[in-house]
């Protein structure tokens, strides 16, 4: 029986303190939308009991059909607002985030979709309707290890916009967080996030033509 540890099978998985470069493909997650202070939406607690579950229900399904069992990856968001230019970490009512956990390519051998309705269909999942299965990936994207807790993540962030105007690029898509510990279990000092940018080239600056003599 083969075992699948995704953080160690994907590079982007593994980043350091020091801002790098990745490319990230397209790849079968679980995700669940919702929006508000994550700490105070009970919406948020609510995706976050679902997920795992129906993680872990996939899982099963995936062993049973093929003998290969793997890790269930960390817990993964996207953050943004609906006007970006106000987006910041104080006015946290007005955030929308996508909860996320990654699956391996393994999942191909069931049918997600349905694992996931009779999941949903048998245990009491206070958010079980929200959990949709889809591919997403972030592409070119820049990315840091952030060591601390969540709260303190600013300064890193900013380091990482840094790295991103001095590769000579822009900020595009949403920030992206993958949480690698468990805030139950480790000390806030040393809680490890992988905090992703997705980056594009900026715009091209056109040139008017001289008028003609």
């Amino acid at each position: 029986m083969a075992s699948i540890d995704l953080k160690k099978s994907y590079p982007d998985y593994r980043a350091t303190t020091t801002p790098s470069r990745v490319t990230v493909p397209s790849r079968p997650y679980l995700l669940a939308d919702g929006e508000g202070d994550p700490n105070t939406a009970g919406v948020y607690r609510a995706c976050v009991q679902s997920l795992y579950p129906l993680a872990y229900a996939v899982r099963a399904a995936v062993k049973e059909a093929t003998g290969d069992a793997y890790t269930v990856m960390p817990l993964e968001g996207l953050w943004w607002a609906d006007d970006m230019s106000r987006f910041s970490v104080e006015a946290k009512d007005d955030w929308r985030w996508t909860l996320m956990i990654c699956l391996p390519d393994a999942v191909a051998s069931v049918d997600v979709p349905d694992v996931l309705a009779r999941t949903t269909a048998t245990k009491a999942l206070p958010a079980g309707d929200r959990v949709r299965y889809e591919h997403f990936g972030d592409g070119d994207t820049a990315q840091v290890l952030h060591v601390g807790p969540y709260a303190a993540e600013a300064p890193t962030v900013a380091g990482l916009h840094e790295f991103v105007a001095a590769e000579g690029l822009v900020l595009a898509g949403t920030h992206h967080e993958i949480y690698l510990s468990d805030p139950r279990r480790a000390a806030p000092e040393r809680m490890r996030t992988i905090i992703r940018q997705p980056v594009q080239p900026p715009p091209p600056l056109w040139v008017h033509d001289a008028p003609l003599a």
